[in-house]
């Protein structure tokens, strides 16, 4: 039996992660022959195309879409295995490259990355902010932090802590347009839509004693960002649901009001997640460790 071609594997990972051969021969310090080769040469030893190439553009076919994660696997745990050999003679060192919520890394996680750059001199962080879907394995992401209800993957997910959610309007649209005093209500409210869901105009709810609740909702916003809300929100025009570390010291000023208190609004936690595989590199490690204790300390803090 012939062993795998290691080498191949972790060229195609490269190349998935910067989308190119250039890129990927710059990462790796080879020249584009170098990597075009080993392509082929996994190519034709799979006996399937892994990309389409044209003059402008280079994509993943199905098959290469449906390996990538192995890739990438092959190569972070090459990477794992070496560091670890080295680890006990020196520091963590290296990029990490960590995702994660626009304003929750804004607030929360920039000022913990500060304290965690301090204590770790040797690492380097590759901080990405967006509030759309990151495909972890494909963009090559070590790190990523979500907060959402988690569907079943082949990710590694670590949960940190309860978020929790508030109806909130301003004191003036309530007075102007009633408090609802049941989910069904919002259904005659109008309610700005966070696009990041599965089922972002359908909103759920739970309370003490089991009863649950389901609504449709509409109104005058959609976005994908949930500090976009607040101005219209403090304008008067409608009502959303978002986090509580977003709306807290509003609410705490009387600017926003919160409505269906005794309501939750289902099971969203802070999670951590990591590629699949039980090898990382220990600077991966080290972030994991940091992030873990500083942001769980936040989830358990009062109020």
């Amino acid at each position: 039996m012939k062993l795998p071609d290691f080498e191949a594997w972790a060229i195609f990972a490269s190349v998935v992660e910067h989308r190119s051969f250039s890129g990927a021969a710059a990462a790796l310090a080879v020249s584009k022959a170098t990597v075009s080769k080993a392509i082929t040469r996994l190519e034709t030893k799979l006996g399937t195309s892994l990309f389409h190439r044209t003059s402008r553009r280079l994509t993943l076919t199905d098959s290469g879409r449906a390996l990538a994660e192995h890739a990438q696997r092959i190569l972070s745990e090459g990477e794992a295995a070496e560091e670890a050999a080295f680890e006990s003679a020196t520091a963590p060192v290296g990029l990490v490259r960590l995702a994660a919520p626009l304003t929750f890394g804004i607030r929360h996680l920039a000022p913990t990355l500060a304290e965690f750059l301090v204590a770790h001199p040797g690492i380097r962080i590759d901080l990405r902010l967006s509030d759309a879907f990151v495909d972890i394995v494909g963009e090559g992401i070590d790190v990523a932090i979500r907060i959402a209800e988690l569907p079943d993957s082949s990710l590694r997910a670590r949960r940190l802590g309860p978020v929790t959610g508030h109806v909130v309007g301003a004191p003036g649209y309530f007075d102007r347009a009633g408090r609802p005093r049941h989910p069904a209500d919002l259904a005659r409210h109008a309610c700005f839509v966070y696009t990041n869901t599965a089922t972002p105009d359908l909103w759920r709810f739970r309370r003490a004693g089991g009863e649950e609740a389901a609504v449709r909702i509409d109104g005058p916003m959609r976005t994908d960002n949930g500090d976009a809300m607040i101005p219209a929100l403090l304008a008067g025009l409608g009502v959303a649901r978002l986090p509580g570390f977003l709306v807290d010291d509003l609410v705490a000023a009387g600017r926003l009001e919160i409505v269906l208190g005794e309501w939750s609004g289902g099971s969203i936690g802070l999670h951590l997640l990591t590629p699949p595989g039980t090898l990382r590199p220990a600077r991966v490690e080290a972030l994991i460790d940091f992030l873990s204790d500083r942001l769980k300390r936040m989830c358990d803090a009062p109020g």
